[in-house]
């Protein structure tokens, strides 16, 4: 530990991913003096083209995509400070059940043995105290966050490193809340059908088991800028009308579900790093 700082790894699918659901400690820790590492598996390249049009449409160039969402990925790792960004460059693929799922070279069919391969050399590079990834199910099943998840437990067994890891998460209250601003934002919201939502899997935890609430509400502000250096991607615009202090008060406390720890520090916790300093 002494030759080295201590060091956040985050594995996320694609281009934004790293602003919504990390941004906040992403900005804090990297002022807090520790070395952020993000790691972005896909290249976007499924996201909105020019006007906002989608895979198949169109105007819709996948290499065009790539490289805009490229560099909206560099502008917001500048505002969050994040220290080193590896691109792994998987082809974006799409949403479940869209043809891209299975086209060559995207993530989804890649044999989650070759992409772990890929990380765990990231991993052995930088030596993370702390892996932040998404659970088992990608937060809401999207393919890309599922494999993100894969690749990330199977390195992490292939070299045998101990980091403290932690899946993204949302506690069903904050999720109550999201549905309440985005209906006050004209937004559609609608409940599910509940026979549909009995065949879901759940989306977010109950609160009491969240196992860590980082308050990251001094970073509210560059949390939102990241998210609009994003601008390509229409979905995001819903958080941008908020304007940053509606924003903060919304997402200005960032959860998780540890899932591996040898430092025994206590539950629940607000640090990433406890037991660690």
């Amino acid at each position: 530990m002494a030759d080295r700082p201590l060091t956040l790894m985050a594995v996320h699918a694609h281009p934004d991913d790293e602003a919504t659901g990390t941004g906040g400690v992403l900005a804090r820790y990297a002022a807090e003096g520790i070395r952020t590492v993000l790691v972005t598996c896909t290249d976007g390249s499924c996201g909105d083209g020019p006007g906002g049009a989608k895979p198949g449409d169109p105007g819709h160039d996948p290499l065009a995509v790539a490289a805009m969402r490229r560099r909206e990925l560099q502008a917001s790792c500048e505002v969050l400070n994040v220290g080193h960004l590896e691109l792994l460059e998987y082809a974006d693929s799409g949403m479940m059940g869209w043809a891209t799922n299975d086209a060559p070279g995207s993530f989804w069919r890649t044999p989650v043995e070759e992409g772990a391969a890929r990380l765990a050399e990231l991993l052995l590079r930088y030596r993370p105290d702390v892996v932040v990834t998404y659970d088992e199910n990608g937060f809401y099943g999207h393919p890309d966050h599922i494999q993100a998840n894969r690749i990330t437990m199977a390195a992490l067994e292939l070299t045998g490193m101990t980091p403290k890891v932690y899946w993204t998460t949302a506690p069903h209250s904050a999720m109550r809340r999201m549905g309440e601003v985005m209906r006050e934002f004209g937004a559609d919201w609608e409940e599910p059908d509940p026979s549909e939502a009995a065949a879901m899997p759940e989306i977010g935890l109950p609160d009491e088991e969240i196992t860590t609430w980082v308050d990251t509400t001094e970073f509210g502000g560059r949390k939102f800028d990241a998210l609009a250096a994003h601008a390509s991607q229409g979905e995001n615009i819903f958080f941008l009308k908020m304007g940053k202090e509606r924003f903060t008060e919304l997402m200005g406390v960032e959860t998780f579900v540890r899932v591996r720890d040898t430092t025994g520090a206590a539950l629940p916790e607000n640090d990433l790093f406890a037991g660690l300093r």
